[in-house]
């Protein structure tokens, strides 16, 4: 059975398995969580915001990848939010410039039930554009 709920105010998709297109908000499918924050510009101050949900009633094992999408030495630093509390950042060079660590691998995370989840690029110079995906599982949290 279908969890639903997972976006912001809890609301999931019911239907599920339709891609609409980039989104902020966390998808469910089943028992499969996904979420994809398109190329957008990175700006210095005060950020974009690749992925802003909250989640819902179940916990959420997921791996994020980010990835700066220009073929220059432009960085783009990657901050990991939740509940308003940063976990973790690191900073990424262009693609032609260095391959960073965390394309590859992405980022693994176990995300608690009822968290507000930010996924933050910020340019450290002029703007840089970037793109996040989110996959994971979702399980069900007992009342």
């Amino acid at each position: 059975m279908a969890i639903l709920g997972g976006g912001v105010g809890g609301a999931g998709n019911p239907v599920g398995g339709s891609f609409t297109g980039p989104a902020e908000a966390l998808e469910i499918i089943g028992d499969h969580c996904f979420a994809y924050g398109g190329i957008s510009t990175a700006v210095n101050t005060p950020g974009t915001n690749y992925l802003s949900f909250t989640s819902g009633n179940y916990y959420a094992v997921v791996n994020v990848q980010c990835y700066n999408t220009v073929d220059d030495s432009s960085k783009i630093n990657w901050e990991f939010e939740l509940n308003g509390t940063k976990i973790f950042e690191y900073t990424q060079e262009g693609r032609a410039a260095s391959i960073g660590i965390h394309m590859g691998e992405g980022n693994a995370m176990i995300i608690s039930p009822y968290t507000e989840v930010i996924v933050r690029g910020i340019s450290t110079g002029t703007e840089v554009a970037g793109a996040v995906v989110l996959t994971g599982r979702i399980y069900r949290t007992r009342d």
